[in-house]
């Protein structure tokens, strides 16, 4: 591909490159060599894409000149994003059952399907249009899905679950498990209480690989389109994930947590239950929330504060030796 069909196709500006100079694929800046198109937005690296071998760059509007060619983009990361999907295939998965598989005669599944080997169906399950099932997925009875499913291999959708249009799921996501509710008898003993709502996922919704996302004990575990969830994250039993959420690898939601729209909750953030999380919140990695949020809030540490407020807090924590080290030597007055 022609570095001008390129930067046609992903939205951006040619910048102080040729326009006939071909492009073969994508790569890191690092690994990048000639016929390669790599990315950085953050002006903090320049000096690598001074050093690149890679044939251009794309770049964000206001990044430094540099050397190479670029291509200028006011989403980088996007365009970056459109540019592998252009160079990288993934594989295609034409229709048809395998004969391995066990499908229930009750099951519904649109044309188009593809279905693996050792994938089960169960009764009354009720399947779009072109939806892909790999090797040993299983969908328990009552089901309903929609349109272009697509599961990988070792995915689970328990019981009565409801999944829109356009929802993926990587391997090991188990969609509906019993959400982690007992209660304790007069002889000291937990029983089991019933898991009998349903999770439901609505459109363009992705589970990675080996999250949970459980079923409720009455009512529903609920996310909302868009939301993605990443691998070995837990959305507790009765839960409610707002719309274009991103919920990074080791979130736990414990059971009846509220999370809004466009909020981000980076690795290992922890949420106890009945928080109610607002819209447009950022928690930082490893932040411990056991209070409500209120919406657009950065917030940090455990518990969870005012971003800003725990930036501060730890420039103390750190100076604690050389302060403590001060007081002991300090005379007496």
């Amino acid at each position: 591909m022609k570095l001008a069909e390129l930067a046609s196709a992903i939205d951006a500006r040619l910048e102080n490159g040729s326009p006939d100079t071909e492009i073969t694929g994508v790569c890191g800046i690092e690994e990048a060599a000639t016929g390669h198109v790599t990315f950085l937005a953050n002006p903090k690296y320049a000096a690598r894409a001074k050093a690149t071998r890679a044939s251009a760059v794309i770049v964000s509007e206001d990044f430094p000149v540099a050397p190479t060619a670029m291509l200028r983009s006011k989403n980088p990361y996007l365009a970056f994003a459109h540019a592998l999907a252009l160079f990288y295939q993934p594989p295609k998965y034409g229709p048809g059952v395998h004969p391995t598989a066990i499908i229930h005669p009750s099951a519904k599944i649109g044309p188009g399907a593809h279905i693996g080997p050792y994938v089960v169906v169960d009764e009354n399950v009720e399947i779009g249009r072109n939806a892909v099932l790999l090797a040993h997925v299983v969908i328990y009875r009552g089901t309903k899905i929609g349109n272009n499913f697509f599961a990988h291999a070792h995915a689970v959708v328990r019981e009565y679950c409801r999944l829109g249009d356009s929802v993926i799921l990587q391997n090991g996501a188990v969609i509906g498990a019993d959400g982690f509710g007992f209660a304790k008898d007069d002889g000291g003993r937990w029983q089991k209480i019933v898991q009998s709502g349903p999770a439901i996922l609505e459109e363009e919704v992705e589970v990675q690989a080996n999250a949970c996302v459980d079923r409720a004990s009455v009512g529903e575990t609920h996310v909302a389109r868009g939301a993605k969830i990443d691998n070995l994250a837990q959305v507790g039993h009765g839960s409610s994930v707002g719309e274009n959420t991103l919920l990074c690898a080791q979130v736990g939601l414990a059971g009846s947590t509220e999370v809004g729209n466009n909020v981000i909750l980076a690795g290992q953030v922890g949420v106890a239950g009945h928080c109610k999380i607002g819209d447009g919140v950022i928690a930082t990695a490893q932040s411990g929330i056991p209070n409500d949020v209120p919406d657009k809030a950065v917030v940090s540490g455990y518990p969870a504060i005012d971003n800003k407020l725990w930036l501060r807090c730890v420039a103390v924590f750190n100076r604690l030796p050389e302060m403590a080290k001060s007081l002991r030597t300090k005379p007496a007055e």
